[in-house]
């Protein structure tokens, strides 16, 4: 019997429970309430859709193509919530117009070269390259931990653009001539193709530097409208047939150790990315900067025998007396350019410190490796 009456009591209690949990699960009219997976409105996803614009060809292997793969990785990690659709030079604006298009907002993205913008902002080279100056290496270690990366964007800051190194090109050839250089007298009046602090240098030593895309090196070296160019290095030049129309590929590029290739992205377009795809951005445009270095390094030495195996391209090396007298004249053009402005003072004695910091510790590590590499 005491049996009987505990079963009793517990029946009581579970259905007063459940009633109560009926109740609650009931809205105002008393009816069920909706659950989220069962029938709820899912949460909006938002989703952005960028314009992303180059200086360099459409396709061209490295420069050209790594853009592209950055994006579909971009679309991948964002689970397609930032779409970035990417465009060459000149099939929205032209390749030296990147900069103010992406400071304007007419894209939200712009991927070339800061010596492209020298004329506009005369310091931003130094965040390319510097003759004589980093390798792609150094460069890497001068703006992701000596600083460079925090200068560059208060540079860019008044601007409304935020830069990102996003590639480099290693050292480069020192490019295609259609004459021999063999005394500094050959650079007189010499017409070459050749941008930033390089084209600054080649003046000073009595060439005429000129500023052209590279949509139009081919044609004017064939034609006669200049007389030489430095491109990239052996990948990007086979692929522009530049063999085919001049006589001598000379080295080293003096002019490029290390270009680095910039992202620049509009200030208020970054400021609408919530936190993870502004990381996502982020990584992927560091992804692509180790990515284009390795790219480079690899093909370039492909290319290279191809050049010379194959197409029988006279490969030599600048005079000394050549890379004396552009040595020092280098060192003549960055000591002029910080002017009357702090910030570009500071600059490049960030620059100048870290250069000379690095270059005594690859004295004992990179230069002596290399030396002890070489068989006698």
């Amino acid at each position: 019997m005491v049996v009987m009456n505990r079963i009793r009591r517990l029946a009581s209690a579970i259905t007063f429970f459940l009633g109560v949990a009926l109740i609650a699960g009931c809205d105002e009219s008393g009816s069920p309430a909706p659950t989220a997976g069962a029938g709820a409105a899912p949460a909006e996803v938002q989703t952005f859709r960028w314009k992303l614009i180059t200086t360099w060809p459409k396709n061209l292997p490295a420069l050209g193509t790594i853009p592209e793969r950055m994006a579909d990785r971009i679309r991948l990690m964002s689970n397609d919530r930032l779409d970035i659709k990417v465009y060459g030079a000149g099939e929205l604006v032209g390749a030296f117009e990147v900069f103010d298009a992406v400071s304007q907002g007419t894209a939200e993205m712009g991927n070339g070269a800061s010596y492209y913008w020298r004329s506009k902002l005369p310091i931003a080279a130094i965040f390319s390259t510097v003759p004589f100056g980093l390798t792609a290496q150094e460069m890497n270690g001068w703006l992701h931990y000596g600083g460079g990366l925090e200068l560059w964007r208060e540079l860019y800051q008044p601007f409304g653009l935020i830069p990102m190194a996003a590639g480099n090109t290693g050292v480069q050839m020192g490019g295609w001539f259609n004459k021999e250089i063999n005394t500094l007298a050959d650079l007189q009046g010499l017409k070459m193709r050749i941008p930033g602090l390089g084209g600054e240098v080649l003046e000073r030593v009595g060439g005429l530097p000129v500023a052209m895309p590279g949509s139009e090196v081919f044609t004017s070296l064939q034609t006669g409208v200049i007389d030489a160019t430095e491109w990239v290095g052996p990948y990007n030049d086979l692929a522009f047939g530049l063999h085919t129309v001049a006589d001598y590929y000379y080295y080293p590029g003096w002019h490029e150790p290390g270009a680095a290739i910039e992202s620049i992205v509009n200030a208020e377009a970054w400021a609408s990315l919530p936190p993870d795809l502004q990381v996502i951005l982020e990584t992927a445009v560091r992804h692509a900067n180790d990515d284009m270095l390795a790219e480079f390094t690899a093909r370039n030495a492909q290319a290279l025998e191809t050049l010379i195996g194959e197409h029988g391209v006279d490969v030599r090396p600048f005079p000394p007396e050549v890379l004396a007298a552009l040595r020092t004249e280098s060192a003549a053009v960055i000591d002029q350019m910080a002017g009357d402005d702090p910030l570009h003072a500071r600059i490049l004695a960030s620059h100048a410190a870290f250069t000379e910091s690095v270059r005594r510790y690859h004295e004992i590590t990179e230069r002596a490796y290399l030396n002890a590499r070489v068989e006698d």
